[in-house]
């Protein structure tokens, strides 16, 4: 685009920003950018090392209307619909400091590129964590996760991403950068915008800083699998919801999902529990009582089995890119998870209490019954979202489904947090 000129761009920041042609990206980084956008590829990658080389980007970008794609690693950027135009990608990819560590407040502050990877190896020595459980967590930044809030199966126990931001900090629309919350758990100064920002994904500003709460690192963990008919599981998965048990994950799997991985051909119940040793000893020996009175099947997974089953799911569910898999994001109510997996096609892998999580089809006949699929999502109170699949599946099928009442309110907020439409244009629900 003529408007967005390199020499006015580099003018704006200082040498340690990054900026790369089209031409000088890796070919899986294009691959991902031009599955993104439904139109021209972009002119530039541009990744500032500072919150005021951002801004003044963003300040530019919109006083000549050049709309951007944003982004942290870039290893979420064919999730949702397809942006309508990029001039170039803005990353965060290299602000990327820990900020702050309060120890015995268990809250820290890190800048928006910061790996998850990386915030977790620097939180263990003093035995904290954040318990969140990501899509590709080895590239996944900060400002990615709670942009598409992708907190996988520890929402079971810990919540979703929202309930783990305590405060964050952003750049508008005209280049300003502004805060929401604050460094401590008791926060309710303000308006509560990082809710709103968490999952917006980037179409509302740019994050750049977040803080969140943390949890001591669990002493041991130990998971059980429960199998068997399908409505002594569902009566096992109702009576686990009403005990007073806290498990840190509790995902019901499919039948094709169980035989992939040579578990059972059955539906299964997958419940972790990670704690001091005497409280998880304690929680297991309830549930295999609970699931002995049913006649389930019980099997017990530790140390290293336990690890390596939950990456393989993993693996499995959230997997890369491939043309000829559709990566579903799935939302039903927790009392009808059972029935809902009786039907389904796929891979399917549900989160007990919350009734959200993923489905993956794997051929041309399973693709077809996308729309049956998203159908029997909603006649539940669910959805269906489409994360990643081939630009072709996206144009056949809107990603997000949504035509609800509160799409104008949606619409509203997008006009007055990005009235220029630079972030992400198109990207979220109703093309916004």
């Amino acid at each position: 685009m003529s408007s967005l000129d390199r020499a006015k761009l580099e003018s704006l920041f200082d040498p340690q920003t990054e900026i790369c042609d089209w031409e000088q990206l890796n070919p899986d980084l294009q691959s991902s950018i031009t599955r993104a956008i439904r139109n021209d590829q972009p002119s530039y990658w541009l990744a500032p090392s500072t919150v005021e080389d951002l801004s003044q980007i963003v300040s530019h970008a919109a006083q000549i209307k050049s709309p951007m794609l944003l982004c942290g690693n870039g290893s979420k950027l064919g999730w949702g619909g397809l942006v309508k135009q990029a001039d170039f990608i803005l990353s965060t990819q290299k602000l990327n400091r820990i900020l702050d560590h309060a120890i015995a407040d268990l809250t820290v502050t890190v800048e928006a590129g910061v790996k998850l990877s990386d915030l977790q190896a620097f939180l263990e020595p003093h035995r904290q964590f954040l318990p969140i459980d990501p899509s590709y967590p080895e590239q996944a930044t900060i400002g990615g996760i709670v942009a598409t809030a992708d907190s996988g199966s520890w929402r079971q126990r810990y919540g979703g991403v929202r309930d783990l931001v305590l405060g964050c900090s952003i750049v508008r629309w005209d280049g300003k950068v502004a805060k929401a919350g604050g460094k401590v758990v008791k926060n309710v100064a303000g308006y509560d915008l990082m809710k709103l920002f968490t999952g917006s994904y980037g179409t509302l500003g740019v994050l750049t800083q977040v803080t969140f709460r943390l949890y001591p690192l669990p002493e041991t963990s130990k998971t059980l699998l429960l199998t068997g008919d399908a409505q002594a599981l569902s009566q096992g998965c109702q009576a686990l919801l009403k005990s007073g048990l806290a498990p840190t994950a509790a995902d019901v799997l499919s039948i094709n999902l169980m035989r992939s991985q040579g578990l059972a051909p059955h539906l299964g119940l997958l419940v972790r529990f990670q704690n001091i040793a005497e409280s998880v000893t304690e929680q297991v020996n309830q549930l295999q009582a609970l699931g002995q009175n049913l006649g389930l099947v019980i099997a017990e997974f530790t140390a290293e089995p336990e690890a390596n089953l939950w990456q393989s799911l993993k693996n499995q569910m959230m997997p890369n890119f491939n043309p000829d898999l559709v990566t579903c994001k799935i939302g039903v109510m927790s009392n009808q998870v059972i029935n809902f997996l009786l039907t389904s096609p796929g891979f399917a892998q549900i989160h007990l209490a919350s009734g959200l999580g993923r489905l993956v089809l794997t051929t041309d006949s399973e693709i077809e019954q996308l729309a049956q699929v998203r159908l029997l999502c909603e006649r539940d109170r669910g959805f269906l979202t489409i994360l990643e699949a081939s630009k072709n599946i996206k144009e056949s099928y809107e990603p997000w489904g949504y035509q609800e009442n509160a799409l104008d309110l949606m619409k509203s907020l997008k006009t007055k947090f990005d009235p220029a439409d630079l972030f992400n244009p198109g990207l979220f629900i109703g093309g916004i």
